[in-house]
């Protein structure tokens, strides 16, 4: 009866909608940028203003012992990783990434698969993600003979070091950043941030615009790839330290990739949870989200039970209940178009991807029908160091459907260094 209820309560709104004229759900913006219960709104442009949670480490009554500090050669030696490769793109389309130095080697079997990493991978940019167009790994000469391929079109040199260390817990200068994807809010990181703030990390979440208690312009413009992406580098630059791990989920990962690429001294490390393949974002034309926003606001609740059906393994009252707490899908119809249509990314490219030297933990529940873990593979091979790790029992949402697990995984990667 509630469900019900629910449908012709939206198709009512959405026909008085059309008659008047009127966008549903309008959100104006915030007159106050005060902290407020944990919560402080930042204005990242005039009118533009986010609902940031921005938690602090719980002070702990006695501090363990400090360790012995390491001797010089110990110093020099840990965690320093030399990233050198070359990629090279050429005229037919085709990409061939060479990692010329040995990567790093994890321990507790973190690398995704087994034995030493490919020290080529050569991959087809025209066929779509998640096809066979990959070669697979494996190194250009291991067939016997190198495939002729004619001028190169573009070739980038990386030669760079970095020192990867353990993020632990109370450390100074040690920021986590959560960044939700399209309709979602803060309230998905629920478990994950209480986790990592009792653990003594200091954590930062935003609402995108338009989502949560975010302001939510009734422009189109407002909700772009570029406009968001804006909005996430200043609430990076806000509360950004010396090591920044940032962790996004779905269309969240891509600001995460954008913010590692611009900012590759801050970031520390990366984790990517049903983020997709490396593959340039475009909306797509044949789109139910292309439909008048009346419609579409008709259409809501048959949109969020088709969310929940793909989004959560299980579509019990246990995943109801979650959906609910999380906030999750509660946009309006006009952000939601706008947000599917403005998805246009060109630059981040297999290329871009590749270019990346930060260290990447791929999260992927198995019972994802929005991201085939198909893609999340492909993205595991373009990346320099990439840890893939597999949740059978999880979907899209997999961040509240095992919480404990999730939190487990990312808590191991972030303790997670290189050997010397």
């Amino acid at each position: 009866l509630t469900s019900r209820h629910t449908m012709l309560t939206g198709v009512t709104d959405g026909i008085f909608c059309c008659l008047l004229g009127a966008p549903p759900n309008t959100v104006g913006p915030l007159e106050t940028v005060e902290s407020s219960d944990g919560y402080t709104f930042v204005e990242v442009k005039p009118g533009r203003v986010l609902r940031v949670k921005h938690a602090g480490p719980t002070p702990a009554p006695t501090p363990p012992p400090p360790l012995p500090p390491p001797n010089d050669a110990q110093r020099d030696r840990s965690g320093l990783v030399r990233c050198q490769r070359r990629i090279t793109v050429y005229r037919n389309g085709r990409l061939l990434v060479e990692n010329l130095g040995r990567a790093p080697q994890a321990d507790l079997h973190w690398q995704s698969g087994s034995g030493e990493p490919p020290t080529a991978l050569e991959v087809e940019l025209a066929e779509p993600a998640g096809s066979e167009g990959c070669s697979g790994p494996g190194s250009a000469g291991s067939s016997g003979r190198r495939r002729r391929t004619r001028r190169p079109k573009r070739t980038i040199h990386i030669d760079c070091e970095k020192r990867i260390t353990s993020c632990k817990g109370a450390q100074a200068d040690v920021v986590l950043f959560f960044i939700h994807g399209v309709g979602g809010s803060l309230a998905i990181w629920k478990e994950q941030l209480d986790f990592f703030v009792r653990l003594g990390y200091e954590v930062v979440a935003p609402d995108l615009a338009g989502h949560g208690a975010s302001s939510a312009p009734q422009v189109a413009a407002a909700y772009t790839f570029y406009a968001l992406a804006e909005d996430m580098r200043a609430i990076f630059k806000r509360y950004a330290k010396k090591r920044n791990v940032l962790i996004g989920h779905s269309y969240g990962v891509s600001f995460c990739t954008f913010l590692a690429h611009e900012y590759p001294d801050l970031v520390h490390k990366v984790i990517m949870i049903n983020g997709g393949g490396p593959t340039a974002l475009e909306p797509s034309i044949c789109s139910i989200f292309n439909m008048p926003t009346c419609i579409l606001h008709c259409l809501s609740p048959c949109l969020a039970w088709s969310f929940l059906k793909a989004g959560f393994a299980r579509q019990g009252a246990k995943e109801k209940q979650l959906l609910k707490e999380g906030n999750a899908f509660n946009v309006s119809s006009f952000v939601l178009r706008a947000m599917m249509s403005g998805q246009y990314w060109p630059e981040g490219d297999e290329v871009y991807h590749a270019e990346l030297t930060v260290p990447v933990l791929l999260v992927h529940g198995m019972h994802d029908k929005f991201v085939p873990v198909e893609e999340d593979q492909r993205m595991a091979e373009i990346l320099l160091l990439a840890f893939l790790k597999l949740i059978e029992e999880g979907s899209h949402m997999v961040m509240l459907e095992c919480p404990e697990t999730v939190n487990t995984l990312l808590h191991e990667f972030l303790l997670w260094e290189p050997e010397p």
